[in-house]
């Protein structure tokens, strides 16, 4: 072998040499696994449901980011252990192009639907939006109560400029505790 052959082997091999010594780390996993949580109220569930925006003018949009129709909606908690202290919703569904933190629309980009809007869920003060696939603030369960009503408000949120068209949207919900 030449010797500019040998040096070229060397240089490449120490350059990868250093990828391979990265710094290593711990992660810590925590958690409980219980065998009774509350429970979402079967005579009082999700009220309303379905959660009813109306009939909305584009007018009432008139800049991104604007937002109408709030709403507010509830999911009832019962039969909850007194080992749970606090509830959280978690709401998860596809999310609107333009804003990651909203509610896509059912069928975006299809003819007859909105463009431009989505749904916003937010904590009860009506101000404070819980991004979708974020932990909304917890609520105090008490275990005097035997239900725990825990409210959001629904609004929709323009993206942009709002053309008419259906406005309907779906959300799974997940309950975390304390």
């Amino acid at each position: 072998m030449n010797r500019k052959s040998i040096i070229a082997i060397l240089l490449t091999g120490s350059a990868f040499g250093s990828i391979a010594n990265a710094a290593d780390g711990t992660i810590n996993f925590t958690g409980n696994i219980t065998t009774v949580a509350c429970t979402v109220d079967p005579t009082s569930g999700v009220t309303p449901n379905p959660v009813l925006l109306g009939n909305v003018s584009t007018t009432a949009f008139p800049i991104f980011g604007s937002s109408a129709a709030p709403t507010m909606f509830s999911i009832t908690l019962s039969a909850c252990p007194a080992t749970v202290t606090t509830a959280r919703a978690k709401f998860d569904g596809p999310t609107a192009a333009g804003n990651p933190n909203l509610l896509a629309l059912t069928g975006a980009g299809s003819p007859g639907v909105a463009t431009f809007v989505g749904i916003g869920i937010y904590e009860q003060d009506s101000s404070t939006l819980i991004p979708i696939g974020a932990l909304s603030a917890p609520v105090p369960v008490l275990a005097a109560n035997p239900t725990t009503p825990m409210n959001f408000i629904a609004k929709y949120v323009s993206t942009g400029t709002v053309t008419e068209g259906t406005a309907n949207a779906t959300s799974a919900f997940t309950i975390s505790y304390n």
